[in-house]
């Protein structure tokens, strides 16, 4: 039975790099806003699991739902040699996907790609119980920065991106990621993306607003990694957790307001910022899409719709896409 293997690309100076040109630029606009990847560190990517498990977040029970009807076809003739998956958390879901394919007798490999290498170990000692044989080869990494980190396909490759994470992105960097996915696409790979759907508000809301303040955390300990990263001294209880849906762009907002103004120092990129409870840091958005709207963004960045799963009520959808031409 083979262990998993990690690559991690987070250790670089390249990656301190870039948190510094983020936080600075991030704090010192109009509004005060932090690129949400950063919510993930170790901490960070297990209070996103709690998240996943909360009564109130529908997104990963209805994509649960469409995975399990339509693996068992969709593996049939998909018959994948090796599956990366992008933001692969703890890999739950995906295991659905994992048992058709390995039923099919044509993987050979699984890539999981995540910002924490502890939960890529945490799922590597699970996922190599249950699927010995397979190799397992995780990549610690930042979508905008090491998609090429991962390793070359031995055969058909299919590569996940569920949990509606490209919701998390506005319009041109979302296409521009999209287009970095189509360079991992052969003329025989397929792309499967997960996008939460346009719905009722009183439904969206609760998921980013939960009852147990688990969200809340979530959102706040951004503020913790902010600090270890670039020696700050930004006081996270000092902060409320605001989320809301706007309607006029479809999607919730998450932000952090403070509860009285706040004079935060990061020593490592030298600068000063004040926060006033009038004002707001933006740390999160999360678009809500159209099957038109998908295929609208899935073209831009020269992919074609090949097939959308979309579940009752227009609660979640799947859209699988290959590269055009």
């Amino acid at each position: 039975m083979a262990s998993i293997r990690i690559d991690n690309y987070l250790r670089d100076q390249g990656f301190f790099d870039t948190m510094a040109e983020d936080v600075r630029r991030g704090l010192t606009s109009t509004p005060k806003i932090l690129p949400p990847k950063y919510f993930y560190d170790d901490v960070g990517s297990e209070l996103f699991e709690r998240i996943t498990e909360l009564p109130e977040y529908y997104p990963m029970r209805e994509e649960g739902k469409l995975l399990d009807e339509i693996s068992p076809d969709f593996m049939r003739w998909m018959r994948p040699a090796q599956v990366v998956e992008l933001g692969s958390g703890s890999s739950t879901k995906t295991r659905t996907l994992l048992d058709s394919a390995v039923k099919e007798g044509t993987l050979r490999s699984y890539v999981p790609f995540d910002v924490s290498e502890s939960i890529i170990r945490e799922a590597g000692e699970v996922l190599e119980k249950r699927y010995p044989g397979i190799e397992l080869h995780g990549v610690a990494g930042d979508f905008q920065r090491h998609l090429d980190k991962i390793p070359e396909a031995d055969g058909r490759r299919l590569v996940l991106f569920l949990g509606s994470t490209i919701g998390n992105m506005f319009a041109g960097p979302r296409v521009e990621l999209l287009t970095e996915i189509r360079k991992l696409l052969g003329p025989e790979d397929y792309l499967l993306l997960g996008t939460d759907l346009v719905k009722d508000p009183g439904i969206i809301e609760p998921a980013y607003d939960d009852a147990q303040g688990v969200t809340a955390a979530f959102n706040k300990n951004m503020l913790t990694v902010i600090n270890n990263g670039l020696d700050g001294d930004f006081d996270p209880e000092a902060f409320d957790h605001e989320a809301f849906f706007n309607h006029d762009e479809a999607r919730i907002e998450m932000h952090l307001r403070p509860h009285t103004r706040q004079h935060v120092t990061l020593k490592k990129i030298d600068l000063e910022v004040d926060v006033s409870p009038t004002e707001t840091i933006w740390t999160e958005c999360s678009h809500k899409f159209t099957r038109e709207r998908v295929s609208e963004m899935l073209e831009a960045a020269g992919l074609q719709l090949q097939e959308w799963h979309a579940a009752p009520g227009d609660m979640f959808g799947l859209s699988l896409s290959c590269a055009k031409g």
